[in-house]
């Protein structure tokens, strides 16, 4: 197994994986390939997206990948990683995968000073939950997590500053 970080020329294969996990969670409302393809293209690995793609190859082909980035400030003139996603292909499951890709974020943050590993689990994917916790980490019950969604993000973005 080989892990390393994906750059736009593992784009093809990524758009693939990605369409997978899309199918995983959305079923048939999933991405289609050439739209993935697109948006890997023009957002993810874009200049501004501040994201780092990590890609699990085995025997060749792509079966996991992880989603990560470096934040500043954090306590103590240090950083935090954040993982947004971590996925496998379903016919690797079980076998290290994502464990290596967490593996190699944490000595990836660890090697840039950040003293912190953050990510966020579906509370309706008890499995994710009962795998982070067999890593050692642990769930951080003091903290909230909110979002604008869709409609609340561009109401918000168009109210105008003085109310």
């Amino acid at each position: 197994m080989k892990i390393e970080i994906c750059r736009d020329s593992d784009i093809p294969e990524l758009a693939r994986i990605f369409v997978e996990m899309e199918s995983y969670y959305f079923g048939s409302e999933a991405t289609r390939y050439d739209e993935m393809h697109s948006y890997l293209t023009k957002r993810v690995f874009s200049t501004y997206s501040g994201v780092t793609v990590l890609g699990a190859w085995k025997d060749g082909a792509l079966v996991g990948f992880a989603t990560f980035t470096l934040m500043f400030p954090a306590p103590k003139c240090s950083g935090q990683a954040y993982m947004k996603d971590l996925f496998t292909s379903a016919e690797v499951r079980g076998q290290g995968i994502g464990k290596s890709l967490m593996r190699f974020i944490a000595a990836f943050a660890v090697e840039h000073g950040c003293t912190r590993f953050d990510w966020t689990a579906e509370t309706t994917n008890p499995k994710a939950a009962e795998f982070y916790l067999s890593l050692g980490a642990s769930v951080v019950e003091e903290k909230q997590y909110f979002r604008l969604d869709h409609q609340s993000l561009v109401a918000f973005a168009l109210q105008d500053g003085h109310s």
